[in-house]
């Protein structure tokens, strides 16, 4: 169990753990990239949309408490703000 309170750093950091060591090379395809992973950092359970938000709801009917977090499949980052660029991460 993870402790009661944790840092959007710690979140993130858990997360990030989770996609390189167990969903990266399960999910991370051509059919997915550019899609959104929402990740339940203590349970490891993901699902996988176009935005993330139908993905999160699923996640927050099993778990109205989850501790979500969301990975842009493929990408640096998961939405930019002002022209920002999202470069596309080769593997």
């Amino acid at each position: 169990m993870q402790p009661l309170f944790l840092s959007r750093e710690e979140v993130a950091r858990i997360a990030k753990e989770l996609y390189e060591n167990t969903l990266r090379h399960e999910i991370e395809t051509e059919e997915n990239i550019g899609k959104m992973v929402i990740i339940d950092i203590e349970t490891g359970d993901y699902e996988i949309d176009e935005t993330g938000l139908e993905a999160s709801r699923i996640l927050r009917e099993e778990r109205p408490l989850a501790r979500l977090f969301g990975i842009r499949i493929g990408y640096n980052v998961a939405a930019t703000f002002g022209g920002g660029v999202m470069e596309r991460i080769k593997r």
